[in-house]
């Protein structure tokens, strides 16, 4: 339904398609509420279109996310999506929906949910967004003369609502690719037919071809890999950045009698987490260890970090509101990061640029090579380490731990990478 808006005069206006938005909690939902925040503070008009919350298949709720955004124009529509049954097929439950970041194939239920996913959710399912989306998003740029639309995925199905408005309107249309497309990297466990991905590659080529410039977090290999596909589009690395007031506001400090480790976000099999445990596990005779996990994270993998590593105190927060989140990681002596497994040259997550700005260390477990390895190079307290050298891993740990009251992990330049002066060179690629 769109809702009734007062015409705002203001000099530059632009519409914002984002499946995600306050009260959907998570990290994916924050890259374009903090862009919002900050085009509005800086003289732009933002004007969102996004699923009603009460129709919408969102993993976490945070409704403190509400109090950031509270005077941004807002269009919530109707959608139609088919998660329910998919969700009841694959775990005998209405609600538990898709699972983020992995397949799962155990079972032959789990295979014949992945064959579904794969073949006939092109390319997502949230495909059934697309026509309420479009129809809001057509009534706002007739009713505010906007010529300015970015939309933001996944879910990639929303880059055919600004597809059909580039075909419709004089537009100038930026697509923001949060997570890659077809090669995301558990594409391939999900048993798609080659006609399936002939399909879902064509949908992301017009999409490329068709759009004014393509956004991502991370440039480098993810940009090398997308002008193979179209040479002559406009590429962009637009990271998520960190809020520097809410940083500096949150006031909290690590405890004196443990050592504290802390992870946030999305913690999956599909990420290397034991070579880090089992470090920690065969510390804690000489130092108490407590590992602090807030997020989504499912019981099973709870249960198993117990089991393998009884020696480390585990403390469960679920899933905490932002504020909240920051302040655990300032509590902590030690921050985790785990890279998903094939997902190497993808991604800089907003979570990690939020871990530099506390200057706590900060491990990190996946390729060293890797964009975001050679960008943890900069911190004086930061690395990525491979799963497989444990020897690094020790000594790395052994430094935070010897050094815990006084050790740093201070960026050059940090401030480039907050959201307000990122959100400047937003303005700017807007403008070309």
């Amino acid at each position: 339904m769109l809702l009734e808006l007062k015409h705002l005069n203001t000099q530059q206006k632009v519409l914002i398609v984002t499946y995600y938005w306050p009260p959907s909690g998570g990290s994916g939902v924050q890259r374009w509420m903090y862009f919002a925040k900050h085009l509005k503070q800086l003289g732009w008009e933002p004007f969102i279109v996004t699923v009603a919350e009460e129709k919408a298949s969102y993993a976490v709720l945070d409704t403190s996310l509400n109090l950031e955004v509270d005077d941004i124009a807002v269009i919530k529509t109707h959608t139609r999506e088919p998660l329910q049954w998919y969700s009841l097929l694959t775990s005998g439950s209405r609600n538990k929906g898709i699972p983020q970041g992995e397949v799962n194939r155990s079972s032959v239920l789990e295979k014949i949910a992945a064959y579904i996913r794969g073949n006939f959710f092109i390319p997502d399912a949230r495909k059934g967004w697309v026509p309420f989306a479009l129809e809001a998003s057509r009534k706002i740029i007739t009713q505010e003369k906007i010529t300015h639309v970015i939309t933001t995925g996944p879910p990639h199905s929303t880059h055919l609502v600004g597809l059909q408005l580039q075909q419709e309107f004089e537009l100038n249309w930026l697509v923001d690719f949060r997570d890659p497309w077809s090669d995301l990297f558990y594409n391939k466990e999900l048993y798609r037919s080659k006609n399936s991905i002939k399909k879902d590659l064509v949908l992301e080529s017009k999409v490329l071809q068709a759009a004014n410039g393509v956004l991502t977090t991370i440039g480098g290999k993810l940009h090398e890999d997308l002008k193979v596909k179209v040479a002559t589009q406009n590429f962009y690395a637009l990271p998520n950045g960190y809020d520097a007031a809410l940083i500096q506001s949150v006031q909290a400090k690590p405890p004196e009698d443990v050592f504290h480790v802390v992870y946030t976000g999305l913690l999956t099999h599909n990420q290397p987490y034991n070579a880090v445990l089992s470090v920690l596990n065969s510390m804690v005779t000489k130092v108490p260890i407590r590992l602090s996990l807030a997020g989504t994270i499912s019981a099973a993998i709870r249960s198993e970090i117990q089991t393998a590593y009884p020696q480390i105190e585990l403390v469960h927060h679920g899933y905490l509101a932002h504020q909240d989140a920051i302040g655990l990681m300032k509590e902590a002596h030690l921050l985790l990061n785990f890279i998903f497994l094939g997902a190497q040259n993808q991604m800089i997550s907003g979570k990690l640029l939020e871990y530099i700005a506390t200057e706590i260390p900060l491990l990190s477990i996946g390729n060293p090579d890797s964009e975001a390895g050679r960008f943890l190079k900069q911190g004086t307290a930061a690395a990525m380490i491979d799963e497989n050298d444990t020897t690094a891993i020790l000594e790395f740990i052994q430094v935070a731990v010897t050094q815990k009251n006084s050790i740093q992990n201070k960026f050059p330049q940090l401030g480039e990478w907050s959201r307000e002066a990122l959100t400047k060179q937003l303005i700017e690629i807007l403008e070309r």
